[in-house]
């Protein structure tokens, strides 16, 4: 994702918007939606397991079962087995929370968290916590180390890594009011969207386990990068209304461009949406220039690169599904592509 001077119109309105349009994402991605056969028992037993993990009670208990992780989880990995799909679910379920649970915890709590969900992944069975975040992280990771080989195992425990040490980047700046400018936004973006460990669990659903000179090889990084980067802009666009409802807008681009580029919403929205679609167009010139590697190779790397155009897609359809961005309004603004601007809710 790169980061040039936007060229749209820089004057600010003298009154506020009351709504935005969204771009037409759809039509900038128009790979084909699949879902998973075992979509709905799994869904169904994944929101039980984090249900009786937590002990969530209302209005939290309804919030949860609007987000509809599972779904978002079968368009991902629509060729899961229910084993490994529900260990993908668990893990969705328990990223959703986690991410919500570290927008209250200040740098050291955050990296307490890190400690001990990093230990449970590196030792889901003899590691002993009490901190519930980590005991999710044993359950479901215990399973994963059934199947899993040793380079997806040791990608996902990495990438986490990031996502953890990002989120704590996060919590600093949320504590010392910091604004980031376009590039340091990008850079820690990359890596609290948490898509990055679901990259891997691609191989683990497929039961491949790709070689490191495979997956550090520029052309298939570079997709990963773009792939990364569409999830993350259509997210800071989806997102906005209600992270700008409450009080919580600065870690997402429409406000970093606002900010540092004067751009009225508007027009930070629709710079983000071609960005969205100069990715895509980036993901499909990688996907022309892919090297061989071999029969074998090049037939996992195939579903690897499969895996990864799911991920642009899947995430693109379930946030209008799901309640978590658009309440109960999701289909229609699918369709008029209108959202209307929610009123600012009053600091706790």
């Amino acid at each position: 994702m790169t980061a040039p001077t936007p060229t749209y119109s820089t004057t600010i309105p003298d009154s506020k918007p009351s709504e935005f349009m969204l771009p037409d994402l759809f039509s900038d991605c128009q790979y084909p939606l699949r879902l998973n056969p075992y979509c709905y028992p799994v869904s169904r037993a994944s929101e039980q397991w984090l249900l009786n993990e937590t002990s969530l009670a209302e209005p939290k208990i309804t919030k949860f079962m609007g987000l509809h992780a599972g779904e978002l989880t079968a368009a991902c990995y629509p060729d899961a087995d229910a084993f490994h799909l529900r260990v993908c679910s668990d893990f969705m379920n328990w990223s959703f929370s986690i991410d919500d649970w570290l927008d209250e915890f200040d740098v050291d709590g955050t990296f307490g968290i890190r400690d001990c969900c990093i230990s449970a992944f590196r030792d889901p069975i003899n590691f002993q916590t009490e901190k519930l975040a980590a005991k999710m992280c044993k359950s479901y990771f215990s399973r994963f180390m059934q199947t899993a080989g040793p380079g997806c195992t040791e990608r996902f425990i990495r990438t986490m890594d990031l996502f953890f040490i990002a989120a704590a980047k996060q919590a600093d700046d949320r504590a010392k009011g910091h604004t980031l400018d376009l590039e340091s936004y990008i850079t820690v973006r990359r890596d609290t969207i948490g898509c990055k460990p679901c990259f891997a669990l691609i191989e683990y659903v497929a039961q491949i386990d790709l070689p490191d000179d495979v997956v550090s090889h520029p052309v298939i990084k570079a997709m990963e990068e773009a792939t990364n980067d569409v999830i993350t802009l259509s997210n800071d666009i989806l997102s906005y209304n209600v992270e700008q409802s409450c009080g919580d807008g600065m870690h997402n681009m429409i406000a970093v461009l606002m900010e540092e580029q004067g751009l009225d919403l508007q027009s930070a929205v629709d710079y983000i949406g071609q960005l969205c679609k100069d990715n895509i167009q980036l993901f499909e010139d990688n996907r022309a220039i892919l090297p061989s590697w071999g029969e074998e190779i090049d037939r996992q790397v195939a579903i690897y690169i499969d895996g990864l155009q799911n991920w642009i897609v899947g995430p693109l359809h379930w946030s209008f599904d799901s309640n978590r961005y658009f309440g109960m309004d999701g289909h229609a603004i699918k369709q008029n592509r209108i959202v209307k601007l929610l009123p600012k809710r009053p600091l706790q």
